[in-house]
């Protein structure tokens, strides 16, 4: 008999698991995959050759799970990017910008001396705002909507925690001021508009409009992506507000950072379990029964799957409430990316900053923009709209090897590619013909910029949506478990009236990032969930 049961190795599992265990109960986690970590994962591409297979940057980690899990002292370190982004343009122009504000203005002032004037006031302004509502934001959401009795039954000590946090959500929005309205649009409104009103280059524009469409089947212009923007900006676990880092050893070795600290505090992990059923008698969990037939008992299970993976195919038909069964069945799972990783020969080389020797430069080291214009962008979206590939695709390039040199041999270097847009379904094909047809695409559109770069490429995995769904349990191939538009934020992620982590059946909850605030690796989920169980 187990306390708690964990589904899923994830990072929020993982941090969920850690709380429980140093509150005296006794945790199993459970991974499906032979390595913990979830999508936070590094594995072998080739030989001699290591990747961040999924997730490839951390900056959204709460400073809290860093520090009272003692990350630190179990190998995690994140490695700062200086400057943190480059955007090559055709025209031979490109634009660096970073933590470095003077060097920030003087390239963007390239552009527009007006833009370059803006820019410090846009990042305070943003700042301010992530800021003031970061702690509600990452907090367990009050819910404010009057659903009807039936939807939902809350005792006292329930009503009043939720009455509680809405206070908090009030005076966090309250102490904004005369920022309010504006970050009441930022919250619920498209990017375009707002980065039109700062912004009159296209170059700006777009460069910042790539971080409101990351892994969003939607364009800049789409409401909702205001708050994908925001999100963005949440995190310091790169040194600086909205500045992110790579993950020395990639991004599994702050999932292995994790679980040595879940281990350390008595939690038992176990790999290479699939779990087949959530079991319930009289409406409460009993436990979970596996692939293999085993059986475990557990007085609470902890779902890090997705709401459609955990009510639709680990629960026995009829447990849920109808309405409750009808809004999971509602969730927008959309999925807009494929993940590219490469093994190249060389470093590629911009024709708008060529390389001076074979040692990364500054346009190496940060995120690399591919296509990154609002109108570029919107066309991209078009295609995908109509169900096909980006002909044109916008791509999030990466180069953690430029600053980290244990990924790859001497003078090779691993390339990741975060590309949009890419619909689950195509229409007239399907990803397995498609499939190395839109990474040649991708390739294509990168050497357009970089002469050198088809001829570099070694070794090559493509993980495109239902890749991604198959081999991390993403329903749909979404990296946010769900797609993040208003209606399925805050209060209303995963269903309205059961965004506390709780669910309809007494003993099962979630923590994953079907849970508020969504997707990154936070670590939020994963520790507001503990909380919710501790609680009850």
């Amino acid at each position: 008999m187990y306390d708690s049961i964990i589904i899923g190795g994830g990072h929020n599992g993982l941090v969920c698991a850690t709380y429980l265990a140093r509150a005296g109960k006794r945790v199993l986690v459970l991974e499906r995959r032979p390595i913990i970590g979830g999508a936070a994962v590094t594995e072998s591409l080739a030989p001699g050759y290591r990747c961040s297979t999924a997730s490839y940057v951390v900056s959204l980690l709460l400073p809290e799970v860093e520090r009272e899990l003692q990350l630190a002292q179990y190998g995690y370190r994140v490695l700062p990017r200086s400057p943190s982004s480059f955007t090559p343009f055709e025209d031979g122009r490109s634009l660096l910008m970073g933590p470095d504000a003077a060097m920030t203005q003087r390239q963007i002032a390239a552009f527009s001396a007006r833009d370059a004037e803006a820019y410090p006031r846009y990042e305070a302004w943003l700042s301010r705002i992530a800021e003031t509502l970061e702690p509600a934001l990452m907090d367990t959401p009050p819910e404010l909507l009057p659903l009807p009795p039936e939807w939902r039954q809350r005792g006292l000590l329930d009503r009043l925690r939720n009455l509680r946090r809405g206070q908090s959500l009030y005076r966090a929005m309250k102490s904004l001021g005369e920022e309010l309205p504006e970050a009441i649009e930022l919250l619920t409104g498209p990017a375009t508009p707002i980065l039109d009103r700062w912004f009159e280059s296209d170059a700006v524009k777009g460069t910042l409009a790539t971080d409101a469409i990351i892994g969003t089947f939607a364009p800049p212009s789409a409401p909702g992506t205001g708050y994908v923007l925001l999100h963005h900006v949440m995190g310091m676990a790169g040194g600086a507000r909205g500045v992110w880092g790579y993950v020395e050893g990639g991004m599994g070795a702050l999932s292995g950072a994790m679980a040595k600290a879940a281990q350390a505090s008595g939690v038992t992990i176990q790999c290479d379990t699939t779990v087949e059923e959530i079991l319930v008698e009289h409406n409460r969990v009993s436990g979970v029964r596996t692939t293999t037939g085993e059986r475990i008992a557990a007085r609470q299970v902890i779902s890090n799957a997705t709401a459609a993976v955990t009510f639709g195919k680990l629960l026995a038909p009829g447990l849920l409430p109808t309405r409750f069964d009808a809004a999971v069945k509602r969730i927008d799972y959309a999925s807009a990316s494929v993940k590219i990783n490469l093994a190249v020969s060389e470093l590629p080389d911009f024709s708008a900053l060529p390389n001076t020797s074979s040692e990364p430069g500054p346009q190496h080291r940060g995120t690399i923009h591919i296509g990154a214009t609002p109108d570029y962008i919107e066309r991209a979206y078009e295609d995908a709209r109509r169900g096909q590939t980006s002909e044109r695709p916008v791509i999030e390039m990466t180069i953690p090897s430029s600053v980290d040199t244990t990924l790859a041999p001497p003078g090779h270097h691993i390339v990741g590619l975060f590309v949009q847009y890419a619909p689950y379904t195509l229409a007239g094909t399907d990803w397995q013909q498609h499939r190395e047809v839109f990474a040649d695409r991708c390739i294509d559109e990168i050497t357009r910029l970089a002469p050198n770069f088809r001829r570099s490429v070694l070794h090559r995995q493509v993980l495109a949506p239902p890749d991604l769904e198959a081999r991390f349990g993403l329903t749909g191939g979404n990296i946010f478990q769900g797609s993040m538009p208003l209606h399925q934020l805050f209060a209303f992620r995963p269903v309205p009236g059961w965004g506390d982590y709780r669910t309809p059946v007494r003993g099962l909850y979630l923590c994953g990032a079907a849970t508020h605030p969504g997707g990154g690796v936070m670590g939020a989920c994963g520790r507001n969930a503990a909380r919710a169980v501790l609680q009850d």
